[in-house]
């Protein structure tokens, strides 16, 4: 029986890990084994909400030991460290506890093919004092950790008489950064509402840091004018051509010598591959992405890739975009590329359409562009249409995930916790 193994369970890798169950996994035509560090998945895009308490994880989650039980894989916990091609093995590092006790020592995970769909990290670019003093949002684990702090800033600022304005600072203007800013206005009106002294949007300064000329470059200007407006209102300090060159524990180093004073310090600008990538033997391109050809396939005939960790040419030559939608179109195609070549058959070839871009402004607004090149242009959407489709997206990673009646039961479930649990994560 062929083993299929895929590494991460972000996005793309568990849909593809769900579907290959589904159709392989159930019917004894191949073993799916998962493997991710974490023992639940949580949807990336949701991270600045939960960073936030807009989002409590421990809800949404999803255990991948008992959703594979539930459709035909087998899931494994570890972090992937190298792979033995030779051997065809990924070699997972020691697992330890909190205590640097050894829970599961080194291991190898067999396999016939390999699917890498490890994700990405932010990418710093070797900005000084960047790791230090910058929290980055590529996990659960981290969004936790900064609402954690988040929610120590906002006890501080209630036990003062004249508190300073809490001053919170992000470098990086895509969706992740704009979405973030957006739901720091929100966390402080309901943790006023809550009667937390001292705490209002009135004592937040968000400063929103971008290098380029305008914040996110993947909409059209027009919309990107109309985000920068509405986060403006909101009292967000829009700061575009701003380039970073050093981060102390007081704030951000412009390139022009300025200070820009954050207590908290967020980086989110670029993602990359994570380092280890660029050591397993295949090419890779700066980034530490893997390079694969049309069929998603990389340099050993054995081993595949999606996501964000791997880099696949779009029609037009450029490459295509780290998004979610992309990993999700991927792992739909991963999905007859991999029965093709287990049948010895020619394997399709990928081809990326982009449906557009919607980026929350939390219960603000919503902005974006729909059908990107599935027409001649682009359909422009703002306001409540904006704010439907863009829940409809995260619906749509359930529906492949758990089917159209299972999703259903999860969004009344969801719409029930809003009525019966507060607005926020207070803890």
């Amino acid at each position: 029986m062929q083993k299929i193994v895929i590494v991460g369970g972000g996005a793309g890798g568990l849909e593809l890990a769900t579907q290959l169950g589904r159709k392989l996994g159930r019917r004894k035509k191949a073993e799916i084994i998962l493997i991710d560090a974490n023992p639940t998945h949580l949807w990336k895009p949701l991270l600045h909400e939960v960073a936030t308490g807009a989002l409590d994880s421990g809800i949404d989650e999803l255990n991948y030991r008992a959703h594979g039980k539930q459709h035909g894989f087998s899931f494994q916990i570890g972090r992937m460290s190298g792979l033995d091609r030779d051997n065809k093995a990924v070699v997972l590092e020691p697992m330890l506890d909190d205590q640097k006790e050894i829970v599961l020592p080194e291991r190898t995970v067999n396999y016939d093919t390999l699917v890498l769909a490890i994700g990405s990290v932010t990418n710093d670019f070797g900005t000084k004092g960047a790791a230090e003093h910058c929290i980055f949002l590529d996990s659960r684990r981290q969004a936790e950790r900064f609402h954690r702090v988040l929610l120590n800033e906002f006890l501080r600022c209630s036990n003062r008489e004249n508190p300073e304005p809490l001053r919170i600072a992000i470098v990086g203007a895509g969706a992740t950064g704009v979405e973030l800013s957006a739901e720091l206005y929100n966390t402080a009106e309901v943790m006023a509402s809550y009667g937390l002294r001292n705490v209002s949007p009135d004592q937040l300064k968000v400063s929103l840091i971008e290098a380029g000329e305008r914040i996110l470059p993947a909409l059209p200007p027009r919309l990107s004018s109309a985000a920068t407006k509405e986060l403006e209102a909101l009292g967000v300090d829009v700061e575009t051509s701003t380039m970073i060159t050093e981060v102390t524990d007081q704030g951000f180093m412009t390139k022009e010598g300025n200070l820009i004073p954050a207590v908290l310090r967020v980086w989110a600008a670029g993602v990359k591959a994570p380092e280890f990538m660029a050591t397993l033997g295949l090419e890779t391109n700066r980034a530490n992405q893997l390079v694969v050809n049309a069929s998603l396939q990389t340099s050993d005939d054995n081993i595949f890739a999606l996501g964000d960790c791997c880099s696949v040419l779009h029609t037009d030559g450029k490459p295509v975009p780290p998004r979610a939608q992309a990993a999700h179109q991927q792992a739909s195609h991963l999905i007859k590329a991999l029965y093709a070549h287990h049948q010895g058959k020619p394997m399709p070839e990928f081809v990326y359409r982009d449906k557009g871009s919607l980026v929350s402004l939390s219960r603000y607004s919503t902005v974006g562009s729909l059908m990107g090149n599935l027409t001649r242009g682009s359909l422009m959407i703002e306001g409540r249409l904006a704010r439907l489709v863009y829940v409809s997206l995260y619906r749509l990673h359930q529906v492949a995930l758990h089917g159209y009646w299972r999703t259903l039961l999860l969004s009344l479930v969801g719409h029930i916790n809003k009525v019966i649990r507060p607005r926020l994560k207070l803890h």
